[in-house]
């Protein structure tokens, strides 16, 4: 997390230089910079609103028949479509009236309308059942394909087919490769591996 705020400059770095493109993060308007980077976090942000104006949000200017594509490609627009007010149904602060899974669906669609070329994934498949958590992972696959995507994980499956795979541990990276790499390295993350796929 603290290697995401680095990136979304919610702070700057004391020393190193983080670059996008080759440019210097700091030469990058903060504005701008957050706009390159879409987000879907562990813990939902719905706003008391319809369901078209929550996945608008960001892309203000979008067109319903992209709201609907971007809720066809996150997998919950039959859903949204059979609530009595269809996309006009209004969510009540933080989406309490709708299922966790359905609240981050929104939310992946949300980040396909935003269409923003880096993809910052928190944990996005924590607390859901089994079934949702495949909706959502395949949703989220879709999602990460031609973008530049950090993910943040404890589930390893999440991160399994990644390029690089940095292994934090007490605030430290501690192992850097991919998963055939790490797991030929059996250090940390071949342990932790096979504590979470032992069964």
């Amino acid at each position: 997390t603290t290697i995401i705020n680095l990136l979304m400059r919610f702070y700057d770095p004391q020393s190193g230089e983080i670059r996008i493109d080759s440019i210097p993060s700091l030469k990058i308007k903060r504005s701008d910079l957050r706009l390159a980077f879409t987000m879907v976090l562990q813990d939902t942000w719905l706003f008391h609103g319809t369901v078209y104006d929550n996945i608008v949000y960001g892309k203000e200017n979008a067109t319903m028949e992209q709201v609907k594509a971007a809720a066809k490609a996150a997998r919950i627009d039959s859903y949204i479509e059979s609530l009595p007010d269809g996309y006009d149904t209004v969510l009540s602060d933080d989406g309490v009236n709708i299922s966790k899974g359905q609240r981050q669906l929104i939310t992946i669609a949300r980040a396909f309308l935003s269409d923003a070329p880096m993809l910052i994934l928190d944990e996005a498949t924590s607390n859901v059942d089994s079934r949702t958590e495949i909706q959502i992972q395949s949703a989220m696959n879709d999602l990460m394909k031609g973008r530049t995507c950090f993910v943040i994980a404890h589930r390893l499956s999440t991160i399994q087919n990644a390029d690089t795979i940095l292994v934090v541990k007490d605030g430290a990276i501690i192992e850097q490769g991919n998963h055939d790499s790490l797991m030929a390295e059996k250090g940390f993350y071949y342990s932790l591996y096979h504590s979470q796929f032992e069964n």
